[in-house]
């Protein structure tokens, strides 16, 4: 059997030291290799408590502290603690992270009297720490603070800036078309561009600046101590770093630019929460203007007037959801030769309290800025598909917005509807926005083919608006081309509009494709559309849209949609 070494040769061994450190006379007893723990210090600076104070970092009273807060000792047993702390002999040199962990004693007073303990160094479990601290603070692709924690110093600086009276600025700075570059050069080029654009806005911050990464492709930037005019200059320098010079990557030079929104703070932002969503408001609108540019975030009056109207009428949309007061108006479409009803389209109208209703283009443009469309085309389908089944003679055209084309519920609830209804299908025109059609024609075209199973029949609504080709129509198969009313209403005025609509109406008729002029105001307009070949008319000449059946008793005289 091996013999056991004493202990202080096993401690000795682990890189440890014992100490014994008499309160009193505030004298520190070591062991022999006390010199391998405390490599540097001099022996003096160890000889007691005070002296080894002066070296330790961050807080020099940590030892002291810890006898007064680990409990009460009993009788004669000691009572335990445990603590960390650096040293250093110069602030030169590297600190000395140390455990301590030991126990003690009581005197008669009942006060520590004698502390016994061991010492080791500590430096690699307190790097893995403060690179552990490090990664929960920082973003790992560019290092910089990510923005839980972006947002708390902004948080706090706002909190320095009402206590001092000062001022400073947020800023978000978005990298344009990063999706671009991904989609050009893959994701680990454009890491390497987002690293690139970090690098450049940190060497041309001030001392006390603070940058994080806010999102994918987005830096916030704290400017403390910064006027308006500070702000501007700052944003011109940042925009400038980015757009004077290409990113080298491993696929070759990358020309970025970035935008930039920013709010003044306390003077437009009195909560972190405000100034980000002014920030981010702000660099919406410099992208949307102009990619590479700078905006500052100012008071609008009627923004803020409308946003109390999305307020008001989002609110009064999801009630009336609720409530079952949406529903739906139904303006004729004739033939413009005969008269005679052809079909109707089903406008959406919201009635309220008072017995008024509000009509569609009321609705549909909040309702589809704040993601609630969706839900007003599902009622708007229920309502149609119920009418259809009501009235066998009878034909119905309903708008849908782009976002509710490539919604799988809305075609969970039409394969529905149309199974528990047969044959209302081949009665059901399908309106979409010629600008729905044009952004993706693949998936348009897989959307248009399903509603075909079913029988129905596609418009391309608002004609003429956008930038659809009649080549895309047909490979679309569409049936119905209704021409924007923008060019019908001054047809009889205007040669241009004249010619436009003659030459759509022809370009149609060639392809097969039947044409519904919208917004035909009088007779004279609805002559030349008649004599150009065009099919159907609407308008306040046919009458508007009204919640009353129209059809009825006339439904068995409804022409054709399609001939």
């Amino acid at each position: 059997m091996p013999s056991v070494p004493p202990a202080a040769s096993i401690l000795a061994s682990l890189g440890q030291a014992t100490f014994a450190w008499d309160l009193a006379t505030d004298a520190i007893a070591w062991s022999e290799n006390a010199a391998t723990v405390f490599p540097d210090i001099p022996a003096a600076a160890l000889a007691n408590g005070a002296e080894l104070a002066k070296l330790i970092e961050p807080m020099r009273s940590v030892r002291s502290d810890a006898l007064g807060q680990t409990g009460t000792a009993r009788g004669g047993e000691g009572v335990p603690y445990r603590i960390e702390y650096g040293v250093r002999a110069v602030t030169s040199a590297p600190v000395i992270w140390i455990e301590e962990t030991g126990c003690w004693f009581a005197g008669a007073d009942g006060r520590p009297a004698l502390v016994q303990g061991v010492v080791r160094i500590n430096n690699e479990r307190h790097a893995r720490d403060e690179q552990l601290l490090k990664l929960s603070r920082h973003d790992p692709l560019t290092n910089e603070l990510n923005r839980t924690h972006l947002v708390a110093s902004l948080a706090e600086t706002m909190e320095e800036c009402a206590r001092f009276r000062s001022s400073c600025a947020f800023m978000l700075i978005g990298i344009d078309h990063l999706a671009r570059v991904n989609d050009a050069f893959g994701f680990d080029v454009a890491d390497a561009v987002i690293a690139e654009v970090a690098k450049r806005i940190r060497a041309r911050l001030r001392s006390g600046d603070m940058l994080g990464r806010f999102s994918g492709n987005k830096f916030g930037l704290i400017l403390r101590n910064c006027t308006v005019d500070d702000t501007n200059v700052a944003a011109e320098r940042f925009l400038a770093a980015v757009r004077d010079e290409v990113v080298p990557t491993k696929s070759g030079p990358v020309s970025v630019t970035v935008s930039i929104g920013a709010v003044t703070i306390p003077r437009h932002a009195k909560s972190a929460e405000e100034a980000v969503n002014r920030a981010q408001e702000t660099l919406d609108a410099a992208k949307n203007r102009r990619a590479g540019s700078f905006a500052l975030w100012k008071p609008n009056v009627e923004r803020d007037a409308q946003r109390r109207v999305n307020i008001r009428v989002t609110d009064e949309i999801v009630t009336a959801l609720n409530e079952r007061r949406i529903v739906i108006g139904f303006e004729p479409v004739v033939d413009a030769r005969l008269r005679q009803p052809a079909f109707y389209e089903c406008l959406v109208r919201m009635e309220q309290d008072d017995g008024r209703a509000l009509l569609a283009p009321d609705i549909v443009p909040v309702a589809e800025r704040l993601g609630l469309i969706r839900l007003v085309d599902h009622r708007v389908l229920e309502l149609a598909i119920a009418e259809l089944a009501a009235a066998p003679g009878v034909q119905l055209s309903l708008n849908i917005s782009p976002d509710t084309t490539m919604d799988p519920d809305w075609w969970a609830t039409i394969e529905s509807l149309m199974r528990a209804h047969p044959g209302v299908g081949e009665r059901l025109i399908v309106e979409i926005t010629e600008t729905v059609a044009i952004q993706d024609i693949d998936d348009v075209r897989g959307f248009v083919t399903r509603l075909k199973n079913f029988g129905s029949r596609i418009a391309i609504d608002d004609f003429g608006a956008g930038y659809t080709s009649f080549r895309n129509l047909r490979k679309l198969g569409v049936d119905i081309v209704k021409i924007d009313g923008a060019f019908v209403q001054n047809i009889v005025r205007s040669a241009d509009d004249r010619a436009f609509v003659q030459t759509l109406i022809d370009l149609a008729r060639r392809l097969e494709i039947k044409t519904v002029a919208e917004w035909v105001q009088d007779e004279e307009a609805a002559a030349m559309l008649r004599e150009w070949g065009c099919d159907f008319i609407q308008g306040r000449l046919i009458g508007l849209a009204s919640p009353d059946r129209p059809w009825n008793g006339l439904a068995e005289k409804a022409a054709p949609a399609t001939g």
